[in-house]
């Protein structure tokens, strides 16, 4: 917070605190103190900053209130110096058997708390979005009814939600990067007719590039029609343009009117869990991880309700070093009850050292369960979900629900390329400068008949040399729930850019991620197009099972899936390889 109010001059800062499992976490805070709930790093941060940020006349707008935004607000308040703060609420509701249960909330709250002169906004479940769209329909008096500007907005609050990772954070191209300083963070300069250029402050490290924000646009989206309770944006309409160093323009989005219902997030008990790691050296790992897993198994009073096994194969033949010798074998274990799977469990597994495998170790000691949730989501109408701006005088707005709503199957997505391993893609539309407008590229796997570009066609049967796809694309992923997203495009300083992502669009289907990641190959699978950025958008519903909270990957927020992909290796035409 002091580097941005220090580094440049900014109307607004805002700050996005609420992963999925954070809200999971503050709900167990709340249950402890009925005071907590919020944020409370956030409050920290104000409180060595918010006489900087008010000398400097910059409003902050966060949802770091999390399941009490009210109770953070007042806590604001305590700092004293005649803060205006206010808060926004409605998103928590009342949901049966649940640890939680908030809706989405859209950016017409904060917009109100602006309007009456508050200082500082803080919130609940907002959209990330709403966090920087809330400032400019303030700023520029947008309403309702301005869909393409409330999409450029969205679009930019996008961008920004994430911090860093719009400017080189978890960037697949970070070699190219300035990666010698700390990342800057990144800024929007949006302009009333919905144009939004992304920039960063001088001298901090990283890059703002058509790449760096490319990978954010991409980042955890299930299809190009983004829903948000203000606005679908029409993600497949965005443009970029470098303008100079650090500088990246948004331009041409589009917007339809949202749908008549909300997303809400809901956390459901999901019981206790566990996980003992046994490390498996040198000759015979398949043979030490089957005993080993009959042997626990066994020794189990009571078995658990769910329990899986996970051998990583991190093992190197001729190893030079111990941790080249060894690979892990995870056991988890789930069960409602928490005695089922703590020490009973864990303790179990640590009994076996002087009578399993040569070489037995563990990566811990024994440890109890933990309790995990489950993520769930529901749609409510928007007319029955309450949404309030209270006001720094205590007064309290309603915001009504946007009048105009998409009917029931107005905003359907757009064709996908591949679903299920067949199907063409949509027409590859053109950005001004960028990609040429060709005929529609056809899938993998797709009907006779709808054959591709002539260059695409020539590709597909011409030369081509075994390299990791990486060679050709980026790739950025993450998670939504218990579905991995990962967006995958070609840079934009390929020479050649137009042809390859001609080639990777007809040849990168559902079946082909299949193949190449065949952790996918029972679950549903989902690529869209996103011509104007070069990308594929590829959705795999269920790889993260019930969510982060309960997941059992070890990366169960998807966020490697798409360096995973970058490292297959394929048959990419040569002459697309730089």
């Amino acid at each position: 917070m002091r580097e941005m109010l220090e580094g440049g001059p900014l109307d607004y800062l805002t700050g996005d605190y609420l992963a999925e499992l954070t809200m999971l976490i503050l709900g167990r805070d709340r249950r402890r103190d009925p005071r907590l709930g919020y944020a409370r790093t956030f409050l920290r941060q104000l409180t060595e900053c918010l006489g900087l940020a008010r000398s400097a006349n910059v409003r902050i707008v966060a949802n770091a209130g999390g399941v009490n935004p009210a109770g953070l607000a007042e806590a604001i308040r305590e700092l004293g110096g005649g803060v205006r703060v206010a808060h926004v609420e409605g998103d928590a509701l009342h949901w049966p058997g649940a640890l939680g249960a908030h809706a989405y909330l859209g950016a017409f709250g904060i917009a109100e708390a602006l309007r009456h002169g508050a200082d500082v906004v803080v919130t609940g479940r907002v959209t990330d979005a709403a966090l920087t769209l809330g400032p400019a329909v303030a700023e520029f008096g947008w309403t309702r009814e301005d869909l393409d500007l409330l999409a450029a907005g969205t679009v930019a609050g996008h961008v920004l939600e994430c911090g860093t990772q719009a400017t080189g954070g978890n960037f697949s191209g970070f070699t190219t990067l300035d990666t010698g300083r700390p990342l800057g963070f990144p800024l929007a300069e949006i302009a009333a007719d919905g144009t939004v250029v992304i920039t960063k402050h001088p001298g901090t490290g990283g890059a703002v590039t058509v790449d760096t924000v490319t990978a954010q646009l991409v980042y955890e989206i299930d299809t190009p029609r983004y829903l948000g309770p203000d606005v679908v944006t029409r993600l497949d309409t965005v443009q970029l343009v470098q303008q100079g160093a650090d500088r990246v323009k948004i331009f041409g989005v589009r917007g339809a009117a949202p749908p008549a219902t909300a997303k809400v997030a809901v956390n459901r008990p999901g019981g206790h869990r566990n996980t003992v790691t046994f490390v498996l050296t040198g000759l015979d790992i398949e043979a030490k991880a089957a005993w080993v897993r009959r042997q626990l198994e066994a020794a189990l009073a009571r078995p658990p309700a769910v329990i899986t096994w996970e051998l990583a194969r991190t093992d190197r033949p001729d190893p030079a070093t111990q941790a080249q010798a060894s690979a892990l074998l995870h056991c988890h274990v789930q069960d409602f009850d928490p005695d089922v799977v703590g020490r009973a469990f864990s303790g179990a597994a640590v009994e076996l050292a002087l009578a399993s495998y040569p070489g037995f170790h563990v990566t811990a000691p024994p440890a109890a369960a933990r309790e995990f949730g489950v993520l769930e989501t529901a749609h409510l109408p928007q007319s029955d979900i309450p949404h309030v701006a209270v006001l720094p005088d205590g007064a309290r707005i309603d915001i009504p629900p946007p009048a105009a709503v998409a009917a029931s199957g107005d905003t359907p997505p757009p064709a996908a390329v591949g679903t299920s391993g067949d199907g063409p893609p949509p027409a590859a539309v053109a950005a001004s400068g960028d990609l040429r407008p060709p005929a529609a590229v056809r899938a993998s796997g797709g009907p006779p008949g709808t054959a591709g570009p002539r260059r695409a066609h020539r590709l597909a049967g011409a030369p081509a040399t075994p390299a990791p796809l990486g060679r050709l694309v980026h790739a950025r992923s993450g998670d939504k729930g218990g579905t991995a997203t990962i967006g995958v495009w070609i840079p934009a300083r390929h020479p050649r850019r137009h042809d390859a992502y001609a080639w990777l669009a007809g040849w990168l289907d559902a079946a082909r991620v299949r193949q190449l990641l065949p952790e996918t190959a029972p679950l549903r699978v989902t690529v869209h197009a996103l011509p104007h950025l070069a990308a594929l958008n590829i959705v795999v519903d269920g790889l993260l099972g019930a969510g982060v909270a309960a997941s059992t990957r070890s990366d169960p927020q998807a966020k490697a899936v798409g360096e995973w992909l970058r490292a297959r290796v394929a048959d990419i035409p040569t002459e697309l390889l730089t």
